[in-house]
């Protein structure tokens, strides 16, 4: 399938739909996909930023620190953050949650960890069995939302977070989709990476969007180059932030 780089991105194309949310893909490509996911998030997700801005500062040295991911997928960035709190001197929890149990399955088969919970669970069953974390994170996830669905995840995290939420996705421009267009072109090549990466630009929200759809609480951080951090602090940011450098 060829992708016209597209001179027009000024509106969210809401109606595209990704290759791997499709139950009867291939499931070869799709765990390429999980397995090559590690290095395109190391690349492009920014993520080392937003745990050293908005992930570390609420953490405690002082007792056990607990993170919930929302739509883990194959759970490699709540292994990278796992790393960077180990590294800070930080004991973490990590609970990783993804309906999908074809990503279930995958996490569990790869990456078991005694110091990782991966559980096979919406946001909203969570907050049904009563689970609270300290701070609660997504990747890559408001975009593949309803409108419905979207208001759904951050009534959730409201409710399942202790400290802070950070929701991180990508900010759609032009630039951003030609230069994915082009870089990807020549790797990743039997997985959806580049095809559902495209569509991923395409469906996802500009920062003037993303806080017009945000409730009251919520706020919106426009992470150098292409990120918007939709956050929300269950407590005031003065009284969660006492590991700031």
């Amino acid at each position: 399938m060829r992708f016209p780089l597209l001179r027009d991105l000024a509106h969210r194309d809401h109606e595209a739909t990704e290759r791997m949310d499709d139950p009867q893909c291939d499931i070869a490509a799709l765990h390429r996909t999980y397995a090559q996911f590690e290095t395109v998030n190391r690349l492009v997700a920014g993520w080392q930023q937003a745990y050293r801005h908005h992930v570390r500062p609420v953490l405690r040295h002082d007792r056990l620190n607990t993170l919930l991911d929302i739509g883990a997928g194959g759970a490699d960035v709540t292994r990278a953050i796992a790393r960077w709190a180990h590294r800070d001197g930080f004991r973490l929890k990590i609970t990783a949650a993804d309906p999908d149990q074809r990503a279930y399955a995958w996490a569990m088969r790869h990456h078991p960890s005694v110091d990782m919970e991966f559980c096979p669970a919406l946001s909203s069953e969570l907050v049904s069995q009563g689970r609270s974390f300290d701070v609660v994170i997504s990747n890559h996830l408001l975009h593949h939302l309803t409108a419905t669905d979207f208001q759904s995840l951050l009534h959730d995290s409201e409710q399942l977070a202790k400290s802070r939420v950070v929701h991180s996705d990508i900010r759609r421009s032009r630039i951003a989709y030609t230069l994915f267009s082009v870089g990807t072109r020549p790797f990743f090549r039997g997985s959806f990476i580049r095809e559902d990466g495209l569509t991923s630009i395409r469906r996802s929200y500009t920062a003037l969007e993303l806080h017009a759809v945000a409730p009251a609480g919520w706020r919106v951080h426009a992470q150098h180059p292409w990120r918007n951090l939709l956050i929300y602090d269950a407590v005031s940011p003065a009284a969660t932030e006492p590991n700031r450098p």
